[in-house]
């Protein structure tokens, strides 16, 4: 097992790493919408912060030589299930065609209000 801090993408809030890689797959700690310059979430919409979710794990795959092609799993946290629609768009036009198995949550809330969190697994 390795432990994984991606350059590019945001520090961590708490006791985690970026990812951490096990075998031949790579599990990528959840991200939000925050900006990695700025350590804030700068967006106030579900598709700004969608498309910075999306480019954080890009920044997380792409340490370990992975694209969003590597993909197998996702799991959406929104924190208002209107927003689905919105961050549906978005997270499609992120993935560039690919299509990985996916589970979507409404929760309670999420850290720095975000509106969504997205954690993934690829596969090397």
């Amino acid at each position: 097992m390795e432990k994984i801090t991606a350059k590019g993408a945001p520090k961590a809030l708490g006791p985690y790493v970026s990812a951490i890689k096990s075998g031949n797959l790579v599990f990528c700690s959840g991200q939000t919408g925050i900006n990695p310059d700025t350590g804030k979430v700068e967006s106030s919409t579900v598709e700004g912060q969608t498309k910075q979710v999306m480019t954080n794990l890009k920044a997380v795959l792409a340490s370990q030589g992975l694209t969003i092609q590597n993909i197998v799993k996702c799991n959406v946290y929104l924190s208002d299930m209107t927003n689905f629609e919105k961050m549906n768009q978005v997270y499609g036009e992120m993935l560039e065609g690919h299509t990985p198995a996916r589970t979507t949550v409404a929760v309670a809330g999420l850290p720095l209000d975000a509106l969504v969190e997205i954690e993934c697994i690829a596969e090397m």
